[in-house]
């Protein structure tokens, strides 16, 4: 009988998934330095659509590495501080339980 996943393992990938395009990486440092930052702001940092840059925002929240407070007609934004740091320590347990061996590897 194969093994269902762990919660763990499904919080990272979902975390890994969010983390897996330089622009939410970009909008996640520029939150990270800021606090909290407003929607137009964000956008003003990035030469893609206002569309695209929503669209990258809406992974970020919907991995619960961000938080959204709505204010008509602007959108603040702020890191999620529990769920980052939740997604710092399945990151960190994940690769340092990993021990790779190179001399054993003949892939070139």
């Amino acid at each position: 009988m194969k093994l269902a996943y762990t919660e763990d393992q499904v919080k990272l990938a979902r975390f890994a998934k969010a983390l897996g395009h330089p622009a939410r990486i970009k909008i996640l440092e520029i939150l990270s330095t800021q606090g909290c930052c407003y929607s137009g702001n964000i956008a003003d940092e990035f030469p893609i659509a206002l569309s695209t840059l929503s669209q990258h925002l809406k992974e970020l929240k919907s991995a619960g590495l961000i938080q959204g407070e709505i204010n008509p007609p602007r959108i603040k934004y702020c890191v999620n501080k529990e769920n980052w740091n939740l997604a710092k320590n399945l990151i960190d347990n994940f690769l340092a339980d990993k021990s790779i061996i190179v001399d054993q590897c003949d892939v070139k």
